[in-house]
C-alpha cells in the first residue's frame, strides 16, 4: 500500500531480482521465487545506519549488512522519505483543525496528540456524513461494528480501523474482510504504534 517497484537489489553484495516496497516506516525487498529460497529483507527506518542515493541506486547499511536497490529516478525520493518520515498524524490524515470521530478502544496518547494538533475530536457514535472515523477494535467480534460505521461515512470519508499487530485473535485479513463485507475498499496501512496497526478504508468511487 506504499510505493512498490519491480527492480534489482544487492543483498550483502549478491544481485537478485524482485520487488521493493517503501512503506511508512520500513523498506522491504522480496526476491523473485517461491518458498523459503526467495530472499527477503525488511528494514525498519529505526535500524538504518546510513543511506546514500546515487547513479539510480539507493544504498542502505544496517547492523546486519547492506541492501542496495536499483530505483532510477526514485532513489533520491526514497532517500528523502526515509530521512524525513511523516509523523503519525500526517500519515493518518489528521491535519490541524480536522473534525473527526473516535470510537472503540482508542489510545489515550493519540487523543492527546490530536488535541495538541488542534483537531476537533468527538468521542461518540459518528453522525451521518462524518468525514473521518478512527475505530479501535481489540478483538474479532469488534469488527461486526465496521458495517455500521461504514454507513455513517461521508461519500469521500475514511474509516481507520486500529487493531493489535501480530495477534492471532484479530488479523489483518480479518480486518480487510470486515471492511470489504461492509462495501469499503482498503487503501492504506500505517504502523499506528509499537503494538497496533491502522488500516484505512474508503467508499469505492462506484458507490459514492
Amino acid at each position: 500500500m506504499g510505493q512498490k517497484v519491480e527492480t534489482r537489489a544487492r543483498l550483502d553484495g549478491k544481485l537478485v531480482a524482485g520487488v521493493a516496497l517503501l512503506e511508512t516506516d520500513y523498506v522491504l525487498f522480496r526476491g523473485s521465487g517461491a518458498g523459503k529460497q526467495a530472499p527477503r529483507k525488511k528494514l525498519p527506518f529505526s535500524e538504518i545506519q546510513s543511506l546514500q542515493a546515487g547513479e539510480g541506486w539507493l544504498r542502505i547499511t544496517h547492523a546486519g549488512g547492506s541492501l542496495e536497490l536499483e530505483l532510477g529516478e526514485r532513489a533520491d525520493q526514497w532517500a528523502q522519505k526515509i530521512r524525513s518520515p511523516k509523523g503519525r498524524l500526517e500519515k493518518l490524515g489528521a491535519a490541524a483543525g480536522t473534525r473527526l470521530t473516535l470510537t472503540g478502544a482508542v489510545d489515550p496518547l493519540f487523543r492527546r496528540e490530536l488535541a495538541a494538533r488542534g483537531c476537533e475530536a468527538v468521542e461518540a457514535a459518528p453522525a451521518r456524513g462524518t468525514a473521518l472515523v478512527f475505530y479501535g477494535a481489540e478483538a474479532r467480534r469488534d469488527l461486526a461494528r465496521v458495517k455500521t460505521l461504514a454507513g455513517r461515512l461521508a461519500p469521500t470519508g475514511a474509516l481507520w480501523v486500529i487493531y493489535p499487530k501480530g495477534q492471532k485473535h484479530i488479523t489483518e485479513n480479518n480486518v480487510i474482510a470486515a471492511g470489504r463485507a461492509a462495501g469499503l475498499k482498503d487503501v492504506k496501512v500505517v504502523g499506528f504504534s509499537a503494538t497496533h496497526t491502522a488500516l484505512k478504508f474508503v467508499i469505492p468511487l462506484s458507490s459514492r
